[in-house]
This record gives C-alpha cells, structure tokens and sequence, in this order.
C-alpha cells in the first residue's frame, strides 16, 4: 500500500555518470562499505582479500561452513508432505540433502566435523520465507528483513538503486541480507528527488506536469534497465497511506501503463493499483502482478486467471492502518480491509495465484510470517498461504528451483519456528531459526 515516501532526499551526483559510478553512488547511500558489510556479517561470513576482479573493495565472495538442521518436522510447501525426524543438510550455499536420518546419513558423513549442527527436535522447518513486496534502501533494513525470516524478496522500489547495489551482498557476506530481485527507481508520475540522483533523469525534474508522457514514461524504464534492475514498479493510482490523497484517482492509464510494460525489455512489471479502472488497466497492459489490488473488480479476476497474473494483497499494509491516529487512515483501514479479503477468496477461488507481500519500508519491518497469518484469516488454506511465502512467491521471482522448498541444489535457506505451519495461522510469527545463505542469521 505504500504508506511511506519513496521520494527521500539524495545527493545529486555529477553529470555524464556510468552505470558503474551511479551503482557506485547508490552502495554508499546503502552504507555498503567493505569495513560496515564485514562488521555488520554473521559470524565467519565475509571473506577478504585483494581488490581482484569479482571482488567488492577488500571483500571477496564467500560460502558459510556446512550446517545440519537436525530433528525437527520438515515441511515442504508444495506437496504437503512432512518428513518427522528430518534432517536438511547444508553446504556451500545450497541444499545437499534432505530427508529421514537414514536419508541424509551419507551426506551428513560428507559434511563431518566441520559441519555446525542445530537441534530443531519439536519444532518445524520451512525453507526460507519469500516476500515480494518491501523497500529497501540501506544495509540495516535488508539486516531487518532477514532476521524476520524473509531470506528472498523483491523490491518494490528504492530512492536511488541502492536494491540494485545491494543485491550482490550475498555472495559476499552470507546471511546479511535476503537475496533480492531489484527494481530500482519508482516509474510514478512524480519522482520527486530520486530525478536529481540521475544524471539521466534530471532533465524530467522540471516537467510542469510530471512523467505523464508516454515517452517520457518509458525513458524513466529505460534508464532503470540500463541501470541493471531485474523488475520494474509502476503505479496505477496515488498512494493509500497519506491521508491527502485519493488511493481510488487515475495516475497511469492502460496506454501508460503499456509503455512502462514495452520499456521494460522483458522483465516483469509490478503495478501498485487500487482502482477497478486502474487494475484492470494494468492488468491488460501485461504487469507481472498486481500490489494492494483492493477494488479488483470480477471481470479483471478473470482476465488475471487467464493471463497467469499475480496478486500481492500486502494484507499487513492494509489493515495496519486501522487504529491509526490519523483518522482518514484509520477509515479507510476498517473500510479495505474486508474488502480485500473478499477479493483474496474471490481470486484464490477462481486460479489467481496469491503471493504475499509485506509493503516494509526501511527498518519498520512486518515479519512475513504475519502476512501469512493474515492470509489465513482472510480464507485462505494454511498450506496455500504457506504457498504463498515459498513456491507462489519463489516462481513469482524465477527462483522456483532455487527457493521455496528444501530439495538437493535449493538454495541453503531454512527457517525453524515452534508451530506447525499446516495447522497454526500464526506458525511463521513463532521463528526460532534463520538460516539464509547458510549463515545462521537468527537462533541457534
């Protein structure tokens, strides 16, 4: 729902920058120096060494030491299934086993004395949670989001493509931060000051009117490809957390929304949108997924079924603003949020794939645990909104074979938590381990 400003105050930096120096510019805003990314790692995570090619200043690429997870119930997402007794074991960033003691023996042999091993008798483990929807822009709030058990996340756009330039932090320094699918500047009709941090984009400062042009739109979605990002954010409507504006108001129509889609050279779009006008503008424009999707009107369900569009509800978003002090938000809080629930089961129930997403800006992190619980009490399934944090979500990002489920070559990401999350809405709030990399991030 965005109920923060992405519009935060950076320096504009030299004209005639190249990617390398703005990317440059970007780390430093992240607070990404060699000496604050070795400090801030785990334990034994962050390699150093010479300033060889590959490398980020005297940070080299590293693995965190073999693990084994042993003795708890391993769930996996997409079949249900659940191995008692299991063991999941871990080396060099990835999955090498999984499975009944007599299962992984042989691997857990192979990792032997050097692998750390943790007891997670009586308690559940899940693969690392997935969130598609947060805003990042230092290093203390990927830190935040990791810890909340969120080990993959796409961004939902940055002031200056600091997501850009923290996406590599894994593979130097595991367990600092989610791995993460940038989207770097805000396609919106006012960029605000993130336009004076780009050399390319200063000039559309001074539009009267805003980005608005069809043209203009897709040079805004130019510069982020050119720029490195892996997805694009755009808008249909304004935003529904400030009090001053109209969340229900046209910013982008389809014909804009289209040129954010063409612009963006294949990579997936995701649309903040309230509207029914707005959804379904975007929809046919070709998003990836709909964000907030509050309004979503019974023709644009189907045309999402049919068209394989995802819905990111960001339930967490939306019914934190009930209780607000404002009272403008705190209405539309009470008035949003049954009926997005409504449309959550109406979407699920006709093959709209749900994937949640928590909308944290900065270090005000909603665990995405939460946003699953809050998709349980929305109608949802505890296995579907399960799904939603791990295989939806991992195949919303291209990480289907990566993340999602602890299979042999996934990635090394594991979370353990005291409830059954197939029984238990709020399972995923009651984390006791976070294993992100094959760091051990939370827990012990």
């Amino acid at each position: 729902m965005c109920l923060h400003d992405h519009d935060a105050v950076t320096t504009p930096p030299p004209s005639g920058l190249s990617r390398r120096g703005v990317l440059g510019g970007a780390a430093l805003l992240a607070g990404l120096g060699a000496a604050g990314v070795a400090a801030a790692a785990p334990a034994g995570a962050a390699g150093h060494g010479g300033d060889a090619p590959g490398r980020v200043g005297s940070l080299r690429p590293t693995a965190a030491p073999p693990l084994v997870v042993e003795g708890g119930s391993v769930v996996d997402p997409l079949t249900g299934h659940v191995v008692e007794d299991g063991v999941v074991v871990l080396r060099e960033g990835k999955v090498l086993a999984v499975g009944s003691r007599d299962a992984t023996r042989r691997a857990v042999a192979d990792v032997g004395s050097a692998a750390r091993h943790i007891e997670a008798s009586g308690r559940w483990v899940v693969p690392g949670l997935v969130d598609v929807h947060v805003h990042a822009n230092a290093l203390a709030d990927v830190r935040a989001l990791v810890h909340a058990g969120a080990t993959s996340v796409r961004s939902g756009s940055s002031t200056f493509y600091q997501d850009v330039a923290m996406r590599s932090l894994p593979d130097y320094a595991p367990g600092l931060a989610p791995r993460m699918r940038a989207a770097g500047i805000f396609v919106s009709p006012q960029l605000g000051d993130s336009a004076l941090a780009d050399p390319d984009l200063a000039p559309l400062a001074a539009l009267p009117g805003g980005v608005t042009s069809t043209v203009d739109i897709a040079h805004v979605t130019k510069v982020n490809v050119a720029r490195g990002v892996d997805v694009v954010k755009t808008r249909a409507n304004p935003r529904a957390g400030l009090a001053e504006q109209d969340p229900t108001e046209l910013v982008y129509d389809r014909e804009q929304l289209s040129a954010v889609v063409r612009a963006a050279s294949g990579r997936p779009v995701l649309c903040h949108a309230y509207s029914e006008e707005g959804i379904d503008g975007a929809v046919r424009a070709g998003v990836r997924s709909i964000e907030h999707g509050v309004f979503v009107g019974d023709a644009t369900i189907s045309e999402m079924a049919r068209r394989g569009t995802h819905f990111t509800p960001t339930m967490a978003a939306i019914t934190g603003m009930i209780g607000s002090s404002n009272p403008v938000l705190d209405a539309r809080g009470r008035a949003y949020t049954p009926v997005l629930q409504a449309a959550v089961r109406e979407a699920h129930e006709r093959g709209v794939t749900i994937v949640a997403g928590t909308d944290s800006f900065g270090t005000d992190v909603d665990p995405i645990g939460s946003e699953v619980r809050l998709l349980v009490e929305a109608g949802l399934s505890h296995l579907e909104a399960l799904r939603a944090a791990t295989t939806y979500a991992a195949r919303l990002l291209g990480w289907s074979r990566q993340a999602g489920r602890l299979v042999p070559g996934a990635f090394a990401d594991v979370v353990v938590v005291d409830a059954n999350p197939l029984e238990v809405a709020d399972a995923l709030e009651q984390v006791r381990v976070v294993v992100a990399q094959g760091a051990v991030v939370r827990g012990s």
